[in-house]
């Protein structure tokens, strides 16, 4: 009869055996970096323009999706429970959005929408990643940042220019 030392000695190796080959390990490490980086990049562009959710949010909302991803994978998940996982990170993820999202007094007066929908889509790149999509992750990261870059810039351009005089302010006389 093995004592009982032993016996929680084998129950802990037991239980570290997920990753049984360097190819899992790898694996597991390459998706679960891609989720961090790109969820990283997504929340530096955030950070830097001075928005709540940054870098560490988006890289956990990233990372987070991927592992639940990757885990399921992992577990030998058909594809039908695997879509439900990713309903269950959609839903899970759009509710931590929503606590983002700050509505004031005036019917246009919203804030945080496009922090939200950051939030959310830097899931969908963390769930491509962890399920071993790491160009679509890419790709979708790249456009995301393309969109939170030069909509903006499209945006102030197509607005009218603004009057150097405020409209309570009298003209100047004119000089003769």
């Amino acid at each position: 009869m093995n004592p009982w030392w032993q016996q929680v000695g084998n129950t802990i190796v037991a239980e570290f055996s997920d990753l049984t080959d360097p190819t899992q390990v790898t694996r597991a490490v390459l998706r679960l970096l891609v989720a961090a980086l790109l969820g990283g990049l997504l929340g530096w562009e955030r950070e830097h323009q001075g928005k709540a959710a940054g870098v560490r949010t988006h890289m956990l909302v990233a990372m987070g999706a991927a592992l639940f991803v990757l885990v399921s994978q992992q577990a030998g998940m058909a594809a039908d429970d695997l879509s439900r996982v990713i309903q269950g990170i959609t839903a899970g993820v759009g509710f931590l959005c929503a606590g983002t999202i700050l509505k004031g007094d005036r019917l246009d007066d919203v804030k945080g929408l496009t922090t939200a929908a950051g939030l959310w889509l830097t899931a969908a790149v963390g769930v491509a990643a962890g399920m071993g999509r790491e160009s679509t992750a890419v790709l979708g990261t790249v456009l995301a940042l393309a969109v939170l870059a030069v909509v903006p810039l499209m945006v102030r351009s197509g607005e009218k220019p603004v009057p150097l005089l405020a409209a309570d302010e009298p003209p100047s006389p004119k000089k003769p």
